[in-house]
């Protein structure tokens, strides 16, 4: 018997692609085969993806970028690329499509409307992207990562949860080791998209903790490549052991290591710090889509596992201050570990994979 094929498209950020890897490693278990349509950006975060895993580069194409040509040209982008995800699912029929949002899945999800293919897409935000936005009343199925997702009048979400790698599911609930006057891991991620204004503020706070304090702790800080030397220069001219890279390939294994998390709300992170059971600080990008990264953030700060600061209230005495409050007490550390596993979906990829099996059934009836 052939093996069923799932063909996932997902691009542009980590956002849309850690939840795509996990579906991907969840269906090669069950004997699927697994082909990923990615374009440059996304294409970034396939190392973490199995072997196994067919992945096809795509161009992509957004109205957000480049000069007047280059937009011009998009529509024409688009048209070529839908024209050849067709020919190509009509050679392959995939048993079903899952998108997962960001502007290369825009072929693929054309291809598979036309060819009425079994289809859906995952939102891991409280908002919908504007892709998924796009076909939301186009696909069988509507997967929610954030609960409750704002949808338009008359789409059905279905809430999964938002699915994390099995990295990330082999630390899940890790024992937590309070703060306390021993070695203390601090993690600062951004995001692949506005990490900056966290490098500006994140640093001199820290560097505002007692220097008994700040011998204990080890920053692991994610900074853009054009800001990494400066935050590192200046943890060094402060004393303060940290590790500053553009990009963790081991995010997972830090997070577990840490004793709190500063980071973007995007709906990745926040699966991943839930799952996993750690206090953070998160800070919601301003800049986000109908300022989705807030809802995203909103399970957590209900649950007492999270500090929200919005960007606008975003200084370094602010900062400052939240850090003390969860490195200085210990047993509130604790219970927003805690809490933070209380909110958790460990589930979620189970969650998706029923639904890819039953619109794979459908779709054979």
């Amino acid at each position: 018997m052939t093996q069923p094929l799932l063909l996932i498209a997902a691009g542009g950020t980590g956002g849309h692609m850690f939840p795509a890897q996990a579906l991907a490693e969840a269906m090669l278990q069950k004997g699927w085969r697994v082909k990923l349509s990615t374009d440059a950006r996304g294409a970034r975060y396939t190392g973490g993806f199995p072997h196994s895993t067919e992945i096809e580069q795509i161009s992509s194409a957004t109205f957000a970028r480049g000069g007047l040509l280059a937009k011009a040209a998009v529509p024409f982008r688009v048209a070529g690329g839908i024209v050849g995800a067709t020919v190509k699912m009509m050679r392959d029929k995939p048993s079903v499509v899952v998108g997962f949002g960001g502007y290369p899945t825009i072929p693929a999800m054309s291809s598979a409307t036309l060819l009425r293919l079994p289809r859906m897409i995952h939102e891991q935000n409280g908002v919908l992207g504007r892709v998924n936005q796009m076909f939301s009343k186009r696909v069988d199925a509507v997967a929610c990562g954030t609960w409750p997702t704002v949808l338009p009048d008359g789409v059905q979400g279905t809430p999964v949860g938002n699915p994390v790698r099995g990295a990330v599911l082999d630390r899940a609930g890790a024992a937590y080791i309070p703060p306390g006057d021993y070695p203390m891991e601090v993690l600062v991620i951004g995001g692949s998209q506005g990490a900056r204004i966290l490098s500006d503020v994140i640093p001199p706070a820290l560097a505002q903790l007692p220097m008994e304090r700040l011998r204990n702790i080890r920053v692991s800080h994610q900074a853009r490549g054009e800001d990494e030397a400066r935050v590192r220069t200046f943890y060094d001219e402060h004393g303060i052991t940290a590790d500053v890279q553009p990009f963790f390939q081991d995010v997972p294994r830090r997070m577990s290591e840490a004793q709190l998390i500063i980071s973007r709300s995007g709906a990745s992170s926040v699966a991943d710090i839930s799952v996993i059971g750690r206090p953070s600080i998160l800070i919601p990008y301003a800049a986000a889509t109908a300022d989705h990264q807030t809802a995203n953030a909103r399970g957590l700060v209900d649950a007492g596992a999270a500090i929200l600061i919005p960007e606008s209230q975003l200084n370094v005495d602010a900062v400052a201050e939240q850090i003390a409050a969860v490195l200085d007490n210990p047993h509130g550390a604790l219970q927003m570990a805690n809490a933070a596993l209380s909110v958790a979906r460990p589930d979620a990829t189970e969650a998706l994979v029923t639904l890819v099996e039953t619109l794979a059934q459908k779709g054979t009836a």
